[in-house]
């Protein structure tokens, strides 16, 4: 998925004729606090609602003076940078330019987390373990070897850091809930189980909850 395929078909950007007032009611109506100003097809910028807040509101916001930073996605970026720039300015939308720096659209935050969501399994039933590894112990063709040899396979996984050491946390979701011979295995490997999830363990705990409610109201 690349950036073009993300672009939101309901927000329109800023002219710098609109007013800080206008900005504000265009903020409210799309439940976002950023929006891109163009010019023509230029882009010229991004403006915060604290950028409005910060300005008087009925000049145009063309005039304001906003951060010389003016992040962007090009249209042919992958879905994974689009959530790194996002993620690095703390915005709630990223405009999306052609290659001669043209406006060609918006990408929500919200509609970048909701293909998230139905993307990489995580409507797939099964399990979760998060290994940690050191990174030079690290390799996914063993641990999905592992992993296979107890009739399972990966169905997606995420790395990320460790932020106490030199670690990586291997997050498997797997195709099973049936997890203990999996976790057995990586033991025998000589692998740190820093956590394990399943639907199962989920349901057990809700129901054991219920039972004790209604014992509590039998009594």
């Amino acid at each position: 998925m690349i950036a073009s395929q993300l672009i939101s078909e309901l927000i329109s950007p800023l002219r710098t004729s609109d007013t800080g007032e206008e900005a504000i009611t265009m903020m409210n109506v799309y439940h976002v606090r950023h929006l891109p100003i163009v010019n023509a097809e230029s882009f010229l910028g991004i403006v915060s609602e604290d950028d409005v807040l910060n300005h008087d509101m009925s000049e145009p916001i063309g005039s304001y003076k906003l951060s010389a930073l003016k992040p962007h996605v090009f249209e042919s970026d992958h879905f994974f940078d689009v959530m790194r720039k996002i993620a690095a300015f703390n915005l709630t939308v990223i405009p999306v330019i052609d290659k001669e720096e043209n406006f060609v659209g918006i990408i929500t935050l919200e509609d970048l987390m909701k293909f998230y969501a139905s993307s990489f399994s995580f409507n797939e039933m099964g399990g979760i373990i998060v290994l940690k590894v050191h990174r030079s112990n690290y390799s996914l063709a063993e641990i999905a070897r592992i992993v296979e040899e107890n009739n399972a396979i990966i169905i997606s996984s995420f790395i990320s850091n460790d932020e106490h050491s030199a670690n990586l946390l291997i997050s498997l979701k797997l195709n099973t809930n049936q997890l203990s011979a999996i976790k057995a295995s990586f033991e025998r490997f000589e692998y740190d189980i820093h956590a394990s999830y399943t639907e199962t363990e989920e349901f057990d705990m809700l129901k054991d909850r219920y039972d004790a409610l209604m014992k509590y109201l039998s009594v």
